[in-house]
C-alpha cells in the first residue's frame, strides 16, 4: 500500500578504494527505509555522481557534479581509507570539495576513516599523506569516526544514522499532515529472471556500474565487476544472459550508453533494486 512521505538526498561522497562501504551505506539506507519509513514519513535516497550526474559540457568535471548531484542533498556521509581523491582546481580532491561546500553550508555531514589493514605496497604513499593532512584538519572542526572492518562500519553507520534523524532538525516535526502529497514510497523488487538478478547484482558491485556486451569470432562475452557471466559460448548459455540483458534495460534498471548494444550502465533504479536483491 502506498504512503506519503518526504524524500531526503543522502550524498555518498569517497574515492575510489572504498566501493564496498559505498555498499554498505546504500544497504543500511534501504534497511531503514524498510522498517521506519512507513511511521517516521520519510525516505532517505542515497546519491553519488556514479548514479546521478550526466554528461554534460561547459565546466569541469566536479563543478558539473557539484551542481547535478551535492547541491541537491540533504546529508552527506564521507568515506575514506587510504586514497584522497584526485585533485580538483581548488581542493586536494574533489570527494574533500564536496565536503568542504557541504559543511559550508550548514548541512550535516558523517565522516568515517578506515584503519582496516593494507599492503603499503599497494598504496600510493603522496595519497596516504595526503588524506592524514585533511583528516588532521577535521580534528579542530568536529567528531568524525573510525572503523577497523566492514561489520564495524556497518554497525556503527546504521547507529550513527538513527542517532541523526532522531535528533537533527533537518529532520523534526515530519509528519503524514505536515508534507505535500507528492512523494510515495520508493521503489519495490520487480519480478526478475534468475540470469537477470545475478546480472545487475554483479553490475552495482562494479565500480563503475558497467555491463560490457561483447561479441567477436570466437563468441560472445558479457563482462561486468571482473568477471565473464557467459560460462558457455553455446547458443542456448548466451541467448539466457542477453535475455537478461534485454529484460534489465526494458525495466529501466540498466541505461544503454555505449554503440551497438556494447556498453550498459546501472540506473539509479537499478542501484536501488540491486541493494534488495540477496542471492
Amino acid at each position: 500500500m502506498s504512503y506519503i512521505s518526504k524524500v531526503f538526498n543522502v550524498m555518498i561522497a569517497s574515492p575510489g578504494d572504498v566501493a564496498s562501504e559505498r555498499t554498505i551505506i546504500r544497504d543500511v539506507i534501504y534497511e531503514w527505509n524498510a522498517v521506519h519509513s512507513e511511521s517516521r514519513n520519510i525516505v532517505l535516497m542515497p546519491i553519488g555522481w556514479e548514479s546521478h550526474s550526466s554528461p554534460e559540457m561547459g565546466a569541469s568535471p566536479q563543478e558539473i557534479i557539484n551542481k547535478q548531484v551535492l547541491d541537491k542533498c540533504d546529508i552527506l556521509v564521507g568515506v575514506f581509507w587510504t586514497r584522497i581523491g584526485t585533485a580538483t582546481s581548488d581542493y586536494t580532491s574533489g570527494t574533500v570539495e564536496e565536503i568542504e561546500k557541504h559543511i559550508s553550508s550548514n548541512k550535516p555531514a558523517m565522516l568515517y576513516f578506515s584503519s582496516q589493514p593494507v599492503a603499503m605496497d599497494t598504496v600510493d604513499l603522496n595519497q596516504v599523506e595526503e588524506l592524514k593532512k585533511f583528516k588532521s584538519s577535521c580534528q579542530s572542526r568536529g567528531l568524525y569516526e573510525g572503523y577497523d572492518s566492514h561489520s564495524d562500519f556497518k554497525e556503527k553507520f546504521y547507529r550513527h544514522l538513527q542517532l541523526k534523524i532522531n535528533e537533527n532538525l533537518l529532520f523534526k516535526g515530519i509528519n503524514s499532515e505536515s508534507i505535500s502529497p507528492l512523494v510515495e514510497s520508493s521503489a519495490q523488487l520487480p519480478e526478475l529472471s534468475h540470469e537477470a538478478r545475478i546480472l545487475l547484482k554483479e553490475a552495482s558491485l562494479d565500480p563503475h556500474g558497467h555491463i560490457l556486451h561483447v561479441r567477436y569470432s570466437g563468441g560472445t562475452d558479457m563482462q561486468t565487476n571482473g568477471k565473464n557471466l557467459i560460462s558457455s559460448n553455446e547458443r542456448r548459455e548466451v541467448a539466457k544472459w542477453e535475455s537478461a540483458l534485454k529484460e534489465l534495460t526494458q525495466k529501466d534498471l540498466l541505461v544503454e550508453r555505449g554503440y551497438k548494444g556494447e556498453v550498459f550502465e546501472v540506473s539509479n533504479l537499478g542501484y536501488q533494486i540491486a541493494d534488495m536483491i540477496e542471492l
